[in-house]
């Protein structure tokens, strides 16, 4: 294996003006390697993010879909190549550099991942008030700004983790993720642990947030109902690198065992169904 083959990252600007609002992608991943120890996870993967896209990312057990999520968010380095969020190597990047990068995203994790000596009002205003910089007052109306933009009202401030639903925990940890008002949200599995009518309710939401706040989004899921419902393209993680990238229609093509068994076996075929039932009522209403 020429490990030592992949460049490195073109040189970011470095004085902390990111590529919030231009055309270039959102994130761009070249020649990614990943090695615990002598496993190569990752070998020479690439990968482009649009703006304002929903991209999926999936794969079998093995395939490092979340330690690549985690590589987007800074928090784990790969052996070789290059990871650029918003035009920035995030590698290369000072704690304080990387520090602002994140006042840009959001993220959402598996379990939601909520302080449990914390109540929801102050769970949400946590990202607020690790700035520094915002009166207590504001940070009062943006929380429960936030709290409403998910579907939680005012009533629901002062309760603790320990008292919320699996859906009303997501719906908390969403609105944390949207405090600093992102242009990038990251989702871990969105709907892991709910119900069917939870978990569409939740796509649902999602929809709408991407729509009205113009997000990019990166999701990692297993749920083909989620992945179906919200993704514009889809990445599928094999042989250590992106083996398929494009739109479902598109993916669900390619002659791949692993894509054959995901996507066009007995749940796969029940999603798609579902899909087609739901555009089809959708050119119905117009």
């Amino acid at each position: 294996m020429k490990e030592d083959s992949a460049p490195s990252c073109a040189a970011g600007s470095g004085d902390g003006q990111f590529d919030l609002h231009g055309q270039a992608p959102v994130v761009e991943i070249s020649n990614l390697w990943t090695k615990f120890g002598r496993t190569v996870v990752h070998q020479d993967l690439n990968l482009e993010i649009e703006r304002g896209e929903i991209l999926s990312i999936v794969g079998g057990s093995g395939t490092g879909k979340t330690v690549l999520l985690r590589q987007m968010l800074g928090l784990e380095h790969p052996a070789r190549g290059c990871v650029k969020v918003f035009g920035e190597d995030i590698n290369q990047a000072s704690s304080a550099q990387l520090q602002q990068l994140r006042n840009h995203w959001g993220m959402l994790f598996q379990e939601g991942a909520l302080y449990s000596a914390l109540n929801v009002f102050d769970n949400v205003a946590q990202p607020m008030r690790e700035l520094r910089v915002l009166p207590e007052e504001l940070i009062r109306d943006t929380v429960l700004l936030k709290m409403n933009m998910v579907g939680l009202g005012p009533e629901h401030a002062l309760k603790m983790p320990s008292d919320l639903s699996g859906g009303m925990v997501k719906r908390v940890a969403l609105a944390r993720a949207l405090a600093l008002e992102p242009k990038l949200l990251f989702l871990d599995e969105p709907t892991a642990g709910l119900d069917p009518d939870l978990s569409e309710s939740f796509v649902s939401l999602i929809q709408s947030l991407h729509r009205e706040l113009g997000l990019t989004v990166v999701m990692v899921t297993h749920d083909l109902d989620t992945l179906f419902a919200l993704s514009t393209r889809i990445a599928v993680l094999a042989e250590k690198h992106v083996i398929a990238l494009g739109p479902t229609s598109e993916v669900i093509k390619v002659d791949h065992p692993f894509i054959k068994q995901f996507f066009l076996g007995d749940r796969g075929k029940r999603a798609l169904a579902v899909l087609d039932e739901s555009k089809a009522e959708k050119e119905t209403e117009k």
